[in-house]
């Protein structure tokens, strides 16, 4: 190639790296401005404050307060030395030196930045054309020259490619730093996208000239599981490649990368680690009633997916080195893995939904409802129809409206039809009402293959019941249980729009339309949502969720028939299974089979496990999705048991809004073998 080319397509990639701070600071301003975090300078740097949504605003709050946090406690422990310094790598228009400025925390201390000559100037002029910046800044110094751009007493704005390590060198000589004094060097989200080889050179060089050190680092890790991919697309298309990744993949391999580069302690934890066990739960709390939220998926995966590291050089600097949660969020587990993934093959039906709730409705047939898609939420009711020439679905139009929801769910009753409860149009909005679905044949008899959209037909009636009503919620189970001859629909659990997470358990008598009282004895389960309940010998066996920390639970809960009601039983399974939510279970015989969801540490989406209720004991099976085409997510998704000779679960919809990496949704259904796993 020639070599006019290959610098044509460098400068092209250095555009593209230098645009990732544009949308950055737009970001952290829609954050600070919902009052995430304060910070009164950042508007500063752009033209038109742009408000983000929750996700986007709580995954730069984290990663601002994982940086806060670092930054703060290398002034606690350097207060007391006569000079001490930041620097910072790939700067972009941060505002760092503003707001520690104002905060009175930089005494003896001086923050130098670095970045692309490009962004420093524009950082220049902006801050040359805004009073309040300006006069935040000293003019006793002569004015900068070369790649200083800015030159006050406190702070240093230089304009250098970070990957020109003997101009780095001098320039940083020339403006001032001390190469003995203690110092933080700081990178956001840079190195990552410079080719590896030249971010291991920074972290050697960096270790080998500042003796008293402390490296902060942020960036991106896991990318081969389907978030992980969607978020490596994404800078592909922006042509920012992350390059680390592919050496670096996880928080062990970054730590070691310190170590083998000279740094003598090094700290990794992802962001889920870090929120849920290094920030006060009061803070939590604060921020999680900030906005009306609901992608908890979501924000896991995102916070699975960054981490926050930082390495030492020197005794004094081992002092500000992150500290491990003093209780891990999510205790280690060291589940029963089998040697054999199941095969999942796709279905050629197009379909997509998140939140959807679905129900086998007799042989064939699968009914779906709710949910939303890339046209956004909808009340459409679709019918999956299985004939001698596979599945196809089939939009049907109720008698009734079923409404807008999300969340909700869809529950066979013993002598026919479906009951359709709860949900949410928005997390501001919960549905209160109730409806008995029939699903009817519709025209003359014929095979199933046939095109005929008017296939099926739903009746729908709005159940009017008298008692007293559970609270409205969504993300809660529903399950039909039996107590003295008579079926009853079990409630449990959920959230709404005022409680975190909801542990009330109701019981409807369905041939009454009655919410009634049973007295249900023994502990029982801690409030959760996203959880599985399963209708098991009269009673139900309810797995796992999100509690009110927003932890991932893994245990196993049954809830008993007895002469005078019912009788909570924990189920104490070895080994445990991995703790999740947003999955999805059935009960085959004695055996809870639960399929994906999302789990806070493990790699890739989490598969089968088996947890056999007899042994107590459970085993977990990966799936093998190299047959499908496109990234599998196993969340917000619906699973059906089809009664095919060979077992399998039918997995539909599923995916989510990968942070600001755009939305996946599973575009087809796809099947699970279940015969390896149930033997």
């Amino acid at each position: 190639m020639p070599t006019t080319t290959r610098k044509k397509q460098k400068q092209g990639r250095d555009t593209a790296v230098q645009g990732t701070n544009d949308s950055s600071v737009v970001s952290k301003v829609s954050a600070a401005a919902q009052g995430y975090f304060h910070d009164n300078f950042l508007q500063h740097f752009v033209c038109k404050v742009a408000r983000r949504a929750p996700l986007i605003n709580r995954g730069y709050y984290v990663r601002w307060r994982a940086v806060d946090h670092c930054v703060r406690r290398f002034l606690q422990v350097t207060e007391n030395c006569p000079k001490r310094q930041i620097l910072s790598l790939g700067a972009g228009f941060d505002s760092l030196y503003f707001r520690l400025h104002a905060d009175e925390a930089l005494f003896r201390a001086v923050v130098f930045e670095v970045d692309f000559p490009d962004v420093t100037r524009r950082k220049t002029a902006l801050i040359d054309s805004d009073m309040t910046l300006r006069r935040m800044l000293d003019s006793d110094l002569p004015p900068p020259t070369g790649p200083v751009y800015v030159c006050s007493g406190q702070y240093r704005l230089l304009g250098l490619d970070i990957r020109e390590e003997s101009q780095v060198v001098e320039a940083l000589d020339a403006a001032g730093l001390d190469w003995a004094a203690p110092t933080l060097i700081l990178s956001e989200v840079v190195l990552t996208y410079m080719e590896t080889q030249r971010s291991d050179v920074v972290i050697s060089w960096a270790a080998k000239l500042l003796p008293q050190s402390l490296f902060v680092m942020y960036e991106q890790i896991h990318p081969h599981d389907p978030f992980g991919r969607i978020m490596q697309d994404h800078f592909l298309k922006l042509n920012s490649t992350l390059h680390a990744l592919r050496q670096y993949p996880d928080t062990a391999a970054q730590r070691r990368r310190f170590l083998d580069k000279g740094w003598e302690q090094c700290v990794c934890l992802d962001m889920n680690d870090f929120y849920l066990g290094l920030v006060p739960e009061g803070e939590r709390c604060r921020v999680e009633i900030l906005e009306p939220f609901d992608e908890y998926e979501e924000w896991h995966q995102k916070c699975s997916h960054y981490f926050i590291l930082t390495a030492c050089r020197g005794s004094l600097m081992a002092q500000a080195v992150l500290t491990h949660p003093p209780v891990s969020p999510v205790p280690s587990i060291s589940p029963s893995r089998s040697p054999v993934a199941l095969s999942v093959k796709t279905v050629p039906v197009c379909l997509e939904g998140l939140g959807m709730a679905s129900t086998s409705v007799s042989s064939g047939q699968v009914l779906l409802t709710g949910g939303s898609s890339r046209g956004g939420r909808g009340a459409v009711t679709r019918v999956l129809l299985r004939g001698r020439e596979g599945w196809r679905s089939v939009s049907v139009e109720p008698s009734v409206d079923l409404g807008v929801r999300l969340y909700h769910t869809v529950t066979p009753l013993p002598g026919g039809g479906i009951v359709v409860y709860g949900g949410r149009s928005s997390p501001l909005n919960p549905i209160r009402s109730l409806f008995k679905v029939t699903l009817e044949p519709c025209g003359p008899p014929g095979p199933l293959d046939s095109q005929d959209q008017d296939a099926v037909r739903l009746s729908v009636e709005q159940m009017v019941c008298t008692g007293h009503p559970p609270p409205p919620r969504w993300r809660h189970t529903a399950a039909i249980i039996s107590h003295k001859g008579k079926d009853f629909l079990f409630v449990f659990g959920g959230k709404n729009e005022s409680e975190a997470v909801l542990g009330d358990g109701h019981f409807l008598c369905l041939d009454q339309q009655h919410w009634t009282e049973i007295p249900a004895e023994g502990a029982a389960p801690q409030g959760r949502h996203s959880h599985s309940a399963c209708s098991y010998q009269g009673g139900v066996v309810v797995f796992g969720g999100l509690d009110r920390r927003g932890v991932p639970l893994g245990d196993t809960v049954v809830l008993r028939p007895t002469d005078r009601g019912f009788s909570w039983e924990r189920i104490e399974v070895q080994p445990p299974p991995v703790p999740r939510y947003s999955h999805c279970a059935h009960v085959i015989g004695e055996r809870l089979v639960v399929v994906g969801g999302v789990w806070l540490h493990s790699d890739g989406v989490p598969g089968v496990v088996v947890i056999d209720l007899s042994t107590q004991s459970s085993v977990e099976f990966s799936l093998d999705t190299a047959s499908v085409p496109w990234p599998v997510m196993l969340h917000s998704f619906c699973s059906e048991l089809t009664d095919s000779e060979e077992p399998e679960l039918l997995l539909i919809g599923g995916g989510g809004n990968c942070f600001s990496f755009g939305t996946h949704f599973n575009p087809q259904p796809v099947t699970v073998e279940l015969r390896p796993a149930l033997g």
